[in-house]
């Protein structure tokens, strides 16, 4: 029996693989969190698809997500990774990964882990909107434009009411799957 899927994810294998493994799921650790924050605002204005299909080179060039060693990077580095073609070559974005990772650290400090930070905002539980179809599915909420509001006054650049709905879609913060998902079963 085919097991059926959130539409948006039918596109090929790379899409079903995430939709199936990782998109949705609760996700608490502070590196995951990080990779995905960066991901998704290096995804504004493209697809997800372009992002995901990179997704092991962004891996690579940036120190696989080390926050630590992304807050250092030198000038220098900044220059490697505009040259990369691999990752999205946007010197805006990468610029705004670096000081994104400063202020991750700072709210790691503030908060203890930046997971008690961005959980707390849904009460540390998975917000269910119980989708019937992907129309169903907002862009943004409430809560995203809270969160994002509070992310840009602390100093995170790329961080839209868009871009932090989608991420708390791909770390299960909301959980957006069409009720005739496998997943819900």
């Amino acid at each position: 029996m085919e097991k059926i899927r959130c539409g948006w994810c039918e596109k090929d294998d790379l899409y079903r693989k995430y939709h199936d493994e990782e998109w949705g799921k609760p996700v608490y650790d502070d590196r995951t969190i990080f990779e995905f924050l960066i991901l998704e605002s290096f995804q504004a204005g493209l697809s997800w698809y372009t992002i995901l299909s990179k997704r092991e080179n962004f891996r690579k060039a940036f120190d696989y997500f080390d926050y630590q060693v992304m807050a250092a990077y030198s000038d220098q580095k900044i220059e490697e990774l505009m040259s990369d073609p691999g990752i999205i070559r946007n010197r805006l974005k990468i610029l705004a990964a670096v000081t994104n990772a400063r202020k991750f650290m700072e709210i790691q400090k503030e908060f203890g882990s930046f997971s008690e930070y961005i959980w707390g905002f849904v009460g540390g539980k998975p917000i269910d909107h119980k989708p019937q179809t992907l129309s169903d599915i907002p862009a943004t909420t409430e809560i995203s434009d809270t969160i994002s509001k509070d992310l840009k006054k602390r100093g995170f650049k790329f961080m839209g009411s868009t871009v932090v709905y989608a991420h708390m879609q791909a770390t299960g913060m909301v959980n957006d799957h069409i009720e005739t998902c496998f997943i819900r079963r």
